[in-house]
């Protein structure tokens, strides 16, 4: 019995590991399309490496996600603007900002057409991507159990903003 245990479990992590493979794979590869694509701002991966730092890289253009409580803006409370780190479009008024518990800034909804979404099948799940409608950089997912007006919590990572106060 041990023995088939051990094989079962060994199987379920090589297909784990494939499926985290693959989702890293398809996003280098959604990636390197976008600079087909209709963003106002297109730049090669070598301009977007020289212009963001290497975690800023991985967050806003291989869609990674940094570690929960990782990010100053987290605990950002002043009035003020959340800004693309990657371009500068402001996306999110801090009166919209809010703590959700997370351990990423959380906001209610975005500036009137400042993000784009898609649909986000990576990790067995579907979810929403949220990304800067001007540069197409990743900022987080938006899910539906935010606070009222909008029931929507938009969870980002902090290493794609920039902050401005007021």
């Amino acid at each position: 019995m041990l023995r088939r245990h051990f094989l079962a479990l060994g199987a379920g992590s090589a297909v784990v590991l494939a499926a985290f493979a693959v989702g890293r794979v398809q996003r280098a590869s959604a990636v390197a399309g976008s600079q087909d694509s209709d963003f106002e701002i297109v730049r090669s991966e070598a301009e977007w490496r020289r212009l963001l730092t290497e975690e800023q890289f991985m967050v806003l253009r291989l869609e990674e996600t940094e570690a929960p409580h990782s990010s100053p803006l987290n605990t950002e409370h002043r009035r003020g603007v959340f800004h693309c780190a990657g371009c500068a479009l402001p996306l999110y008024s801090s009166s919209a900002k809010y703590d959700s518990g997370t351990g990423w800034p959380s906001f209610s909804q975005s500036l009137p057409g400042a993000i784009g979404t898609k649909e986000d099948h990576s990790y067995f799940s579907v979810r929403i991507e949220a990304h800067c409608r001007r540069c197409g950089g990743h900022l987080g997912h938006i899910f539906d159990d935010g606070p009222a007006p909008t029931g929507e919590r938009h969870c980002l990572n902090g290493t794609a903003l920039t902050f401005t106060p007021a």
